[in-house]
């Protein structure tokens, strides 16, 4: 797999990672042995990049991937995050980032994940109560401790990164990128390449609708996250499946999946984007990876634009009360 540096400091990572989320949260059903077998076939197949957080879980995906790497910890770069507070009964209580909170978060969850550093940290939300300035340098405590590498954001605006990677430099902004969710094009990505920080895409096949899993009915199981989403709500589904099918007609002309499209089209966004596609199923990684031997041409690119232009998903990403979460 094609490597690709993640800011200036020294992180390189192939360009398809891993995102373990749906592993243990969030996505319905789960099944440990099948996670961990997708997780060993990553690394088999040149992924090397895989990413989780203390509320995914909670607390269980950071011992899950811990488990999978014992013994394979020199292959692989491992990101988490902290700063969203989830309680015993999974309810979310707010977000934190005093200092005194990211030092315990970053040792607890290098005791789940069984590891002697974390390579790449990020802060999982930015928190309004808590100056950024505070928070990254908390984190950059952490990097001389030995405790973590290289530093991450996640969803911050503009003036939060620059604020921040004046304290200490940021390897990485992980936001929600795909072709259905492209406002970052605007302000964050111009940004992070003033800096000379790179850029992980969040949920790159829209939490699956981008692959055709729902293009002809919405079947999620009780649990699954997405059915409080407004883009899979029936009032937007019939908007947002033409852009799926549209997106599978081309992808059968160019003989591969939907999935393999949507993914190629991240990629081609630039040499400083590592997107993590999740997944817990082996077959399905070994699609997306395959997504890293497909090359589009300005044509395609031009095509892709005039089928999922910015702004042209309907619905909002989030349900409001997580749409506050996001920094602006």
């Amino acid at each position: 797999m094609k490597t690709v540096a993640l800011g200036t400091q020294g992180l390189k990572v192939g360009r398809i990672g891993l995102g373990c989320m749906g592993m243990s949260d969030f996505y319905g059903t789960t099944d440990e042995a099948e996670s961990i077998a997708t997780i060993h076939r990553a690394l088999e197949l040149g992924v090397d990049f895989f990413d989780t957080s203390d509320m995914y879980g909670p607390w269980t995906n950071e011992r899950l991937l811990g488990k999978a790497l014992r013994g394979r910890r020199e292959r692989a770069v491992v990101a988490t995050k902290f700063g969203i507070v989830r309680g015993e009964d999974g309810s979310f209580q707010g977000v934190n980032s005093r200092p005194e909170y990211v030092r315990s978060a970053c040792d607890a969850s290098l005791a789940r994940l069984g590891i002697d550093h974390i390579d790449l940290y990020y802060q999982h939300r930015v928190d309004p109560s808590v100056a950024i300035e505070d928070t990254v340098g908390a984190m950059a405590d952490l990097v001389r401790a030995g405790k973590v590498r290289w530093l991450g954001l996640s969803e911050a605006s503009p003036r939060t990164i620059r604020r921040a990677h004046a304290v200490h430099p940021i390897s990485a902004l992980q936001s929600e990128y795909s072709l259905w969710t492209r406002d970052v094009e605007a302000e964050i990505i111009p940004t992070l390449r003033e800096l000379g920080i790179g850029f992980v895409p969040y949920s790159p096949l829209g939490r699956g609708f981008l692959t055709g899993a729902f293009n002809d009915a919405v079947d999620l199981r009780p649990g699954d996250s997405r059915l409080m989403q407004p883009r899979f709500q029936e009032e937007n589904i019939d908007r947002n499946r033409a852009i799926v099918r549209a997106l599978q007609d081309m992808a059968a002309r160019k003989g591969i999946t939907a999935a393999q499209l949507a993914l190629a089209w991240v990629l081609a966004q630039g040499d400083d984007v590592a997107p993590i596609p999740g997944t817990k199923r082996r077959k399905y990684l070994e699609e997306n990876v395959g997504a890293d031997r497909v090359t589009l041409t300005p044509g395609d690119l031009a095509q892709l634009d005039e089928i999922a232009p910015p702004g042209a998903a309907a619905g909002n990403r989030y349900p409001d009360w997580a749409m506050m979460t996001i920094d602006r």
